[in-house]
């Protein structure tokens, strides 16, 4: 009885990162990136921010095409909501990081993916950044990611995958880790 393999097709290059992977271990300079947004204020609290170039391999380097966004804060801040807040920015970045993240270990790892969905919700006391309570910070307080995932693997193998993408996601790490950002008029 001749029996086919399943073909496993989650749309990640696996070979590809495997190959970078390895590259760049035999390079690690190369695998220096600066990752840069470039914003310009509109009016209030309304802003345009573009993303278009990097620098990584070593040398610069361009998307295909710039990326531009819009953030503001909604009208019961008193401004015009032109777009999401930039902490609901962060919390787009962090779902965007672990969806991936859990697409490619899945491709690594034989698994088939037919729908995955993530929920990502942040606390904040908002007494801190109107500088209400010098004691409550102005960031988050917690944040909560709910995936929903449908595969053909177990409930063990999927949270192993969801535990792999946390694991060596750069938007989780962001998060948890300080991370020395430093702010200077040019």
């Amino acid at each position: 009885m001749h029996t086919a393999t399943q073909q496993i097709d989650n749309g990640v290059n696996v070979t590809a990162l495997l190959g970078a992977r390895e590259a760049l271990a035999q390079a690690p300079q190369a695998a220096r990136f600066t990752w840069r947004a470039h914003c310009e204020w509109i009016r209030g609290t309304h802003s345009q921010i573009a993303v278009e170039d990097f620098h990584g391999l070593g040398e610069a380097q361009q998307h295909r095409s710039r990326f531009t966004y819009q953030a503001d804060h909604p009208e019961v801040f008193a401004a015009e909501d032109h777009g999401p807040t930039p902490v609901e920015y962060v919390l787009v970045g962090l779902a965007a990081c672990l969806t991936a993240g859990v697409a490619a270990v899945a491709q690594h790892r034989g698994i088939q993916l037919r729908s995955v969905k993530a929920m990502v919700e942040g606390d904040m006391d908002i007494q801190g950044i109107l500088g209400m309570d010098p004691e409550v910070r102005n960031g988050f307080d917690d944040i909560r990611v709910m995936f929903e995932i449908d595969a053909d693997a177990s409930r063990a193998d999927i949270e192993a995958l969801i535990a792999q993408s946390q694991k060596r996601s750069a938007v989780y790490d962001l998060l948890t880790n300080p991370t020395h950002v430093k702010v200077e008029l040019k």
